[in-house]
């Protein structure tokens, strides 16, 4: 899943607070739809691309936004109180990130590379996962039952 215009969306309202931000996708990230849903400046929409072609709803939905409103698809409502709700729902989303690259089976160092940061980085990230996933220090195979837990949450979402 491509997350280009979603990252984009993030960094745009993080520049310019009250621009109002409509996002047309073919998938939900709840992740990132949460983000932009807690900022309380300007509107948003979150719109899946299957849903927007009755013209007459999605210019109606443009106005929304455009006052400052908010719209979102009932399908990413539905995944984000799923994923609120679930037990990945205390990740930040870099957390979440570090997380799904070790579902890769990447290792600290391989993570460090791809995000650019540092290992010290990356080892504080899956320490935090570890214990927001109640794997406490001493745990076997807490990297694979965060996989694990990471791989069920993700088929549940689907």
């Amino acid at each position: 899943m491509g997350t280009d215009g979603l990252d984009a969306a993030l960094e745009l309202r993080a520049e310019h607070p009250g621009l109002a931000i409509v996002v047309v996708s073919q998938y939900v990230a709840p992740a990132y739809a949460s983000r932009l849903l807690e900022s309380d400046a300007g509107g948003f929409g979150y719109l899946l691309k299957d849903r927007v072609a009755r013209v007459a709803d999605f210019l109606r939905s443009l106005e929304v936004v455009a006052a400052g409103g908010v719209v979102v698809d009932p399908e990413v409502a539905r995944r984000l109180a799923r994923a609120r709700s679930g037990p990945l729902a205390t990740l930040t989303p870099r957390e979440r990130e570090v997380l799904s690259l070790m579902a890769e089976g990447l290792s600290n160092a391989q993570i460090a590379e791809r995000l650019v940061v540092s290992a010290g980085a990356v080892a504080k990230y899956v320490a935090a996962v570890f214990v927001k996933l109640g794997l406490p220090v001493g745990e076997d195979n807490r990297r694979v039952r965060a996989v694990l837990t990471y791989l069920t949450s993700r088929e549940e979402l689907s």
